[in-house]
């Protein structure tokens, strides 16, 4: 709950959602922390920010420094709120955005329709100009010809300009010539270069990236121009650092030019969060589950390390970039219960949002959701919920979920409601053994981190289904993402696509290339005030078997470097090694090619830590009332969060409720509580 007084050093880290707005502000000279909530609408994130940092005990002018996590580039794709982009390519590559790959996504489905291409034909121009894969120029850049075709697009409508030349990864010249004389000529229209994002190859996935990141940026650079103005006019005057999906900060100002850097950075931040916490509790394998009103986000962290990609998809296009590696399912608390065309029961991935937000919020939602059924199955407590600001209503949620789906399907309220919960709880654990069990890994060789504002009330249960043994369910799980944001390091990322056989002498160049972008990246860093010795560089390779096209990333010990022979052995062993776990296989001895070098810099900030959890007198339930588990309900125990007592232990049945959300403890487990005031969840032996 917020506190009283008033932070003479404080850093404020902002989570925007899909339906809340979660805040963390830490007190740097006492330590302690506060958490607040605020309904978000895509419509009025601005006001709504602002409103909760005036619920903060501490004045905006007195912030010292604002952490951001945002939904902004990744809403306006998913909604389709962009704005008309023109694309300019090299002369012959018009349609690559239309030819995309060959691969199927449903492989049975002779009616599937590929995702369309975002800019239409008729917005993309071709220019004279060619460079070869080495680099070496073919053909000049055509500039006459460029300012037509910028020309063109203009009254054609376009808001955004995306340049995309053949091969610019190897040799940027032409693009970057293309992208002054474009913005020279038009100064009030978004300008993208590709080379700008990505400095590796294959066509179609760097030019949908930078098509995708044209599309956002106007809607994303008025929503930064319009926050860093608001927050000026309390006087707040220093940089708004930006959480990007690699789980690293950077400033507003080059999110604003990169926004596609921040499609993830809201779930990213509840993974580094996890990550901290790990290392506090000394867990190294863990499954990082997310619940929030829109989504369920699952991560791993394995042996102590994020695990990360290079490639993501956006609404079934590729983005190229540094990520960590979540997958994503529309189950979330706001979640709607449907019935298809076959008359089956579904849940999601449409989403009530916070406006109207479920039936039970009483704002003229008429869908039943998740959140309805759980308030339905007395999983919640409808005068209670954040924290008694918001009253649910039992009865807006029992018609809708009566209407919709109990009497069309036949069947009772509870079996409608559990029915719902059922199927939510499936599909979160389809995606847990999507990073686990698809991987090759045990799920029940991880513990589970559950968090987001419906995090504890799926912990145990998805935990049963993956046969999970532990769950920890944070303090302040609701708010947990926002924490994680406050504890990222700045972090920047440089990548270079050069094609070297591994077997034959190029350590050398080698070096020359992970040195040049750690220069690179040490560069961006400079701006932050950071010295050269305290950041921290990490380097990998891409590397696959020759003739393959598929890599596997192997992280690069410098002290690999001293010898060529030394560098092809430990790499090999490495590649050979996470090949086998993949797939099953590994030839020891096939020639192995370097594809892709990839430098990580990183300028470490101070991390938060939770404050030891001060009641340790021991409370019982301060209420009882019946909550359905399995088929029946069952009279279950109620108790408030902040009056247990650290190394108190729980029984289920049992509810936990807090603030800003509610733990659910099933018949068979049994609920502690650790000394920093986690929920530790486990197996009691009993029968469920």
């Amino acid at each position: 709950m917020p506190a009283s007084g008033k932070a003479s050093r404080s850093r404020v880290a902002v989570d925007v959602g899909g339906t809340f707005i979660d805040f963390v502000m830490l007190d740097e000279v006492s330590g302690e922390l506060v958490i607040e909530k605020q309904p978000s609408t895509s419509s009025r994130l601005v006001e709504e920010f602002l409103a909760g940092l005036d619920r903060l005990p501490v004045q905006v002018a007195g912030i010292e420094r604002i952490f951001h996590g945002t939904t902004v580039a990744i809403n306006t794709i998913l909604q389709e709120r962009g704005v008309t982009v023109g694309l300019i390519t090299t002369d012959g590559f018009r349609d690559v955005l239309s030819l995309a790959r060959g691969g199927r996504p449903e492989i049975y489905n002779l009616f599937h329709r590929p995702t369309p291409a975002l800019v239409p034909r008729d917005m993309r121009v071709q220019v004279r100009e060619r460079v070869a894969g080495d680099g070496t120029v073919v053909q000049p850049l055509d500039e006459v010809g460029l300012l037509e075709s910028a020309d063109l697009l203009v009254r054609r409508g376009a808001a955004a300009i995306a340049i995309c030349f053949l091969h610019s990864y190897a040799n940027h010249e032409h693009e970057r010539r293309a992208a002054e004389l474009v913005r020279e000529r038009y100064p009030e229209i978004a300008v993208t270069a590709s080379s700008e994002l990505v400095t590796e190859w294959r066509e179609y996935e760097r030019t949908s990236t930078t098509v995708l990141n044209s599309y956002v940026q106007p809607s994303f650079q008025r929503y930064i121009s319009d926050l860093v103005a608001n927050l000026g006019s309390r006087g707040y005057y220093r940089p708004v650092a930006l959480m990007q999906s690699s789980g690293g900060v950077i400033a507003e100002h080059l999110a604003a030019r990169k926004p596609i850097r921040t499609l993830e950075s809201g779930p990213a931040g509840g993974v580094i969060g996890a990550a901290a916490l790990a290392a506090q509790l000394g867990h190294r394998n863990v499954i990082c589950a997310d619940v929030g009103g829109t989504s369920y986000d699952v991560a791993l962290i394995e042996d102590g390390r994020i695990l990360e990609r290079s490639e993501t998809t956006v609404d079934g296009r590729p983005v190229l970039g540094p990520t960590i590696d979540i997958v994503s399912i529309g189950a979330g608390g706001g979640s709607i219960a449907w019935i298809d065309h076959r008359g089956a029961l579904q849940v999601g991935p449409r989403s009530a949002g916070a406006h109207p937000g479920p039936a039970a919020f009483g704002l003229g939602g008429t869908e039943p959701t998740v959140t309805d059924a759980h308030l339905l199955l007395g999983r919640l407590d409808p005068q209670r919920f954040l924290g008694s600001r918001m009253r649910l209503d039992p009865d807006a949620a029992t018609e809708a979920m009566r209407s919709r789906i109990a009497e069309p399907l036949g069947l009772s309220l509870e079996q409608a409601a559990a029915g719902t919960l059922a199927i939510a709880e499936t599909s979160m654990t389809y995606a847990i053994r999507a990073v686990t069990v698809e991987r090759g890994l045990d799920p029940r060789d991880f513990v589970m981190y559950s968090y987001g504002g419906g995090g504890g009330l799926f912990a145990a249960a998805v935990a049963e289904h993956c046969e999970v043994g532990t769950v920890v369910v944070p303090q302040a799980p609701a708010n947990f993402s926002a924490w994680g944001i406050l504890s990222s390091d700045y972090r920047e990322d440089a990548v270079l696509t050069r094609v070297l056989p591994l077997d034959e002498p190029h350590s050398d160049e080698v070096i020359k290339i992970v040195s040049a972008l750690a220069a690179e990246a040490t560069d961006q860093l400079a701006q932050y005030g950071f010295t050269a010795e305290s950041l921290v560089t990490t380097h990998q390779l891409d590397v696959r078997y020759t003739g393959q096209d598929a890599t596997i990333p192997v992280a690069l010990d410098v002290g690999w470097l001293e010898s060529g022979e030394l560098l092809r052995t430990q790499v090999r062993a490495a590649f050979v090694g996470a090949h086998r776990r993949l797939y099953g296989h590994g030839s020891a001895e096939a020639p192995l090619e370097l594809v892709h070098s990839r430098a990580r810099v990183v300028g470490p900030v101070t991390r938060p830590s939770w404050p030891c959890w001060t009641q340790r007198t021991e409370t019982g339930p301060h209420d009882v009332r019946p909550v359905h588990f399995g088929s029946a309900f069952v009279e279950t125990r109620i108790y408030e969060r902040e009056a247990l007592a650290a190394g108190q232990r729980v029984p289920g049945p049992a509810v936990i409720e807090e603030w800003t959300t509610t733990t659910v403890v099933p018949p068979g487990w049994t609920a502690g509580v650790d000394d920093l005031g986690n929920l530790i969840i486990e197996r009691s032996g009993c029968e469920a």
